[in-house]
């Protein structure tokens, strides 16, 4: 039980002591894939599409962005972050897909893969409620982290 981090000796969940740990840049970006269909991609006009709800991908990006501020209160053993920057970014890729990032920067002892993957999720989750009136076969998929920066370890995934 305890080569767990989050596990303490007792086998009791516990947060990560960061205090040790220096602070360094930290950066992660995760990605999504999002089947939306045609019939709501073809009302795309200039990478927006204005629902009743209002513009799609800008409410998207702003719920993101909220949601990386929140994974702390989301995920139980996140530390809350001093965030500096979040970037998310969405794109039509063909008729019927879209891929969100979401990119996440800190400096601060621990990382923001949660907070990035957070991100890329609410922001597809609030294009599945903004667009759910139209077509309910949307499909939020291969979600991941595809880089991370700082830390220990650093990933890039493509």
């Amino acid at each position: 039980m305890t080569n767990f981090t989050h596990i303490n000796k007792k086998g009791i969940p516990k947060m990560v002591n960061v205090f040790e740990k220096k602070i360094t840049k930290r950066t992660a970006i995760a990605k999504a894939m999002m089947f939306l269909g045609t019939e709501i991609i073809s009302n795309f006009k200039n990478e927006e599409f204005i629902t009743k709800k209002g513009p799609v991908f800008q409410t998207a990006i702003i719920a993101g962005i909220q949601g990386v501020k929140k994974t702390s209160e989301l995920i139980p053993m996140c530390h809350p972050l001093l965030i500096n920057g979040i970037d998310i970014d969405i794109q039509i890729v063909d008729s019927e897909n879209i891929e969100v990032f979401c990119e996440v920067t800190i400096e601060g002892k621990t990382g923001v893969e949660m907070e990035a993957l957070t991100g890329v999720n609410i922001t597809c989750l609030t294009i599945y409620d903004m667009c759910k009136s139209i077509n309910q076969k949307m499909v939020i998929k291969e979600v991941r982290l595809v880089a991370k920066t700082g830390g220990k370890s650093e990933i890039k995934n493509g």
